[in-house]
């Protein structure tokens, strides 16, 4: 690293217009962020026009700005009305929810706007020194890799659904099976499209996403409203307690390194990495039975991780000139029409560009955390809103949210087909995780598996070939085994417990 170079980026950062550019963009990115089906690549897109006539520094700043603001602001949704903003606040949705539910929506929305800040600034740091080694390991990564990466994912999330492992396999295979619809990139076969143009480019993720959890969440609770229209939920306090702070810090920094080393491999991203941390967590925590009932580490460790692999999705970027997530995809697109050449070069050639971005994410995440915890307050107030009142505006969001992916009519049906299926599943008490990972890693991970065949002359001793891949696949057979190695441990735990009570009477 040049420390002049740096030094110059940080005072570029620095200037009153940059910053007001950061602020403007965590704060758009935040309230975007928010919304169902929109997310940080629609913000960045839509904004695009706006950094015409910018200075190519001050635009990317912003857009970076907007990218990391929308992952903060992704969770909000998931925790206060169970609706996640994108695929990266899922995981937020698993206890997120559940602590608002309990009257501790305020704990919540603080726990995950400083695991966000931590998990961004572990990340800053990393990008900083690790920059260079990171993107030539990521080149490393071949399509046998990626596919065991995604397994690993997949296996770990399932894996998880102790006392419903069939369940969380089957709605993982339905996942899978719905990855598949449309036309096959490889023969240009149209794969269970029934005849509808629409479906030739399969089903967005997002709008089962927001089927499932949103569509899905107000249709079980107006079986119900009834029974609660007089009772009023407490919002709790907007800090978290010392006891939700001991058990959430490790897993912050835990999580930031998880989810910045997965976020600089091309295409992983956010959802993945806030997948990998939560099972992470679930699998090495004393209380795994709490997760997924409001365990405020649930919340935190995925949180850290999503923020983290924004930022390390800037690596492949910046460092190779290919984007580590749809949103630095939309970005790349719009730095190369502002004349600047993200690659190799770019930090030889334009060192100052390159490090006032990183500096202007130290700054962002400052910015951010004092943006989210202010509107903590405003933001608990929504669980206030009378059901009758909320739950209509949650559809209409819902709508609106999945309007803007296509601007196709005929995603309103799947969106409430998938909202009644959502339902159906609830009742039937199936985890929704394993379906959604499936769903938007499944396409990746068929044309990573088939890329891999076709490269060995269809041997599968390609997946065995490298370090990595067989690191994988070591990782992915004990996540298998880790729900009959936990129930081992545990009846041998209990077994000595009943020796010592047996002996000491």
């Amino acid at each position: 690293m040049d420390g002049s170079s740096f030094m110059e980026g940080l005072f570029i950062s620095l200037e009153p217009m940059n910053i007001l550019w950061i602020i403007i963009g965590g704060f758009l990115g935040t309230i975007v962020g928010m919304l169902p089906g929109l997310g940080p690549a629609t913000a960045v897109a839509v904004l695009i026009p706006v950094t015409f006539g910018m200075e190519p520094v001050s635009a990317i700043i912003l857009m970076a700005a907007i990218y990391y603001g929308a992952m903060y602001g992704g969770s909000r949704s998931s925790i206060l009305i169970n609706t996640p903003g994108d695929g990266s606040a899922i995981a937020a949705t698993f206890d997120g929810y559940p602590m608002a539910q309990k009257g501790q929506a305020g704990e919540a929305l603080a726990i995950s706007a400083v695991a966000s800040f931590i998990g961004g600034l572990i990340a800053v740091v990393g990008f900083i020194f690790l920059a260079e080694p990171l993107a030539n390991f990521a080149l490393e990564f071949g399509p046998a890799e990626y596919f065991l990466l995604m397994l690993l994912t997949l296996s770990a999330i399932v894996a998880l659904s102790i006392g419903k492992m069939v369940k969380g396999f089957l709605a993982m295979m339905l996942g899978l099976t719905l990855s598949t619809i449309g036309i096959d990139t490889q023969t240009g076969v149209y794969r269970f499209t029934m005849g509808i143009p629409h479906l030739s480019e399969g089903i967005d993720f997002l709008i089962v996403i927001i089927g499932v959890y949103a569509i899905g969440e107000v249709l079980y609770n107006l079986l119900t409203i009834d029974q609660e229209k007089k009772e009023k939920k407490k919002v709790g306090k907007v800090w978290f307690t010392k006891e939700q702070w001991k058990r959430s810090k490790w897993p912050i920094l835990r999580s930031g390194p998880i989810g910045f080393l997965i976020g600089v491999l091309p295409g992983a991203g956010g959802s993945i990495a806030s997948m990998i941390s939560y099972t992470t967590e679930k699998q090495i925590s004393k209380k795994p039975e709490e997760f997924g009932e409001g365990a405020p580490e649930g919340l935190a460790a995925p949180e850290s991780a999503n923020n983290a692999a924004s930022v390390g999705a800037m690596i492949p970027l910046l460092t190779m000139g290919i984007p580590g997530s749809g949103t630095t995809a939309v970005m790349l697109g719009a730095l190369i029409m502002l004349g600047l050449r993200p690659g190799p070069l770019l930090f030889e050639q334009q060192p100052e560009t390159a490090w006032a971005l990183v500096n202007s994410m130290f700054i962002g995440n400052i910015a951010l955390i004092i943006i989210n915890i202010l509107l903590v307050g405003l933001l608990v107030k929504i669980l206030d809103t009378p059901a009758k009142v909320l739950y209509p505006i949650i559809v209409l969001l819902a709508f609106i949210g999945t309007y803007t992916l296509s601007y196709s009519t005929i995603d309103f049906f799947l969106l409430l087909i998938f909202g009644f299926f959502g339902l159906f599943l609830k009742v039937m008490d199936f985890p929704l995780a394993p379906l959604v990972l499936a769903l938007i890693v499944g396409g990746e991970m068929e044309q990573n598996f088939r890329k891999a065949l076709l490269s060995s002359d269809g041997s599968l001793d390609i997946f065995f070939s490298s370090g990595v891949s067989i690191v994988l696949v070591i990782l992915t057979v004990v996540s298998l085994l880790y729900p009959l190695i936990f129930k081992f441990f545990k009846r041998r735990n209990l077994a000595n417990k009943t020796d010592k009570i047996s002996k000491s009477s």
